[in-house]
């Protein structure tokens, strides 16, 4: 079988607008930045400036829509600067990324992105999450490429909130051990072996540096640190989940973790809560229902440290409620591909186990 893989190009630091001239001049000098209100705030001046130094047109700022749908790309195909603009530039968290990269796979023009938060992987990724007008998920679309680079300015993300690092952090970790677990025991293909290798770099920086990196963002600081950090969220994660999901197929790109959080977002009580977070919890409960005590104390201890959730009463989710969570979390289609079964009791013995820590 004959494949081809892209992976993505970056650049990271508190100057890495610098770069734009030299990366994007060889796609033409007309641009259009479509983004979220808040993230447009944080780049404009700087974004600006940049692209004037480099004799780069922008030709103005559209916002993505609020949500990541047809109906926001559909919306944005009319736009005059859109059909004026010879490169997008996607600015912001992951809707409105995944928005800008879409809308560039439709119209045929080359999308470069700029993240404003380290919370998820859209920047570097081949993949948009596309929802409902209603907000709730609808699929996930896949494209050959990922975004032609990546514009990673360390200052802007350290002077975002910090808890949307704080919940990314564990959403990141999760991708180590979900691919680790669903591809246990199996003869793999490069591409996947390679996802899963790539996969220790969104745990191990984590653990060693996120305790400070979060400190540092909190104080906006955009130290080496928080550097780490934000590459493990937005680069290595990237790079895993294109490596992982090449076959357009989630086996190894997901797992227990997700699948407890899928089942605990039907309840009333998580809506306000942020993906990575609860992500983070799903992952406790990956280690113990996979008998990994030496991994599951180092990410408890972890979550001790930051105040990551571990256990579902923290969430507002009351001990009556376990039996319902662990009916949905094992029937969901991301531990479909696992090497063992996943039982009910398996998971209710997990949440116990937590509750009983201290």
């Amino acid at each position: 079988m004959s494949y081809a893989i892209y992976l993505p190009s970056y650049s990271i630091g508190t100057d890495a607008y610098q770069e734009i001239g030299e990366i994007c001049r060889p796609y033409g000098t007309k641009a259009v930045a479509i983004g979220g209100k808040k993230a447009i705030a944080a780049v404009k001046e700087k974004l600006i400036s940049a692209l004037g130094k480099n004799g780069l047109e922008l030709l103005g700022f559209l916002w993505y829509g609020g949500e990541a749908g047809y109906e926001q790309v559909e919306a944005l195909e009319s736009e005059r600067w859109l059909k004026q603009a010879e490169m997008i530039f996607a600015v912001g968290g992951g809707k409105a990324l995944d928005t800008a990269k879409l809308l560039g796979h439709r119209v045929n023009k080359p999308v470069f992105t700029f993240p404003t938060i380290a919370s998820n992987c859209s920047a570097c990724t081949s993949v948009s999450i596309l929802y409902r007008p209603d907000g709730s998920f609808l699929q996930p679309y896949f494209f050959q490429k990922p975004p032609v680079h990546a514009f990673i300015d360390t200052q802007i993300i350290a002077s975002s909130p910090s808890r949307y690092m704080w919940a990314g952090m564990g959403d990141t970790y999760a991708k180590y051990f979900e691919s680790t677990v669903s591809s246990r025991g199996e003869s793999l293909p490069h591409y996947i072996s390679l996802g899963i290798a790539n996969s220790l770099m969104c745990y191990q920086p984590i653990i060693q540096y996120g305790q400070k990196a979060l400190a540092d963002a909190g104080a906006g600081c955009a130290s080496w640190e928080f550097e780490q950090a934000v590459l493990s969220i937005i680069v290595s994660t990237g790079v895993a989940s294109i490596l992982l999901c090449t076959d357009h197929v989630i086996d190894y790109n997901t797992g227990l973790a997700h699948a407890v959080y899928y089942a605990l977002t039907s309840f009333h009580q998580t809506e306000r809560r942020l993906h990575g977070e609860i992500v983070a919890l799903g992952v406790l409960v990956l280690l113990l229902a996979d008998k990994d005590m030496e991994h599951f104390h180092q990410v408890y201890r972890f979550h001790q440290k930051v105040g990551l959730p571990t256990k579902l009463t923290q969430l507002g989710i009351c001990k009556e409620e376990f039996l319902q969570v662990a009916k949905q979390a094992a029937v969901m289609k991301d531990i479909e591909h696992y090497p063992y079964p996943v039982t009910e009791e398996m998971l209710i013995n997990a949440f116990l186990t937590l509750e009983e820590m201290k």
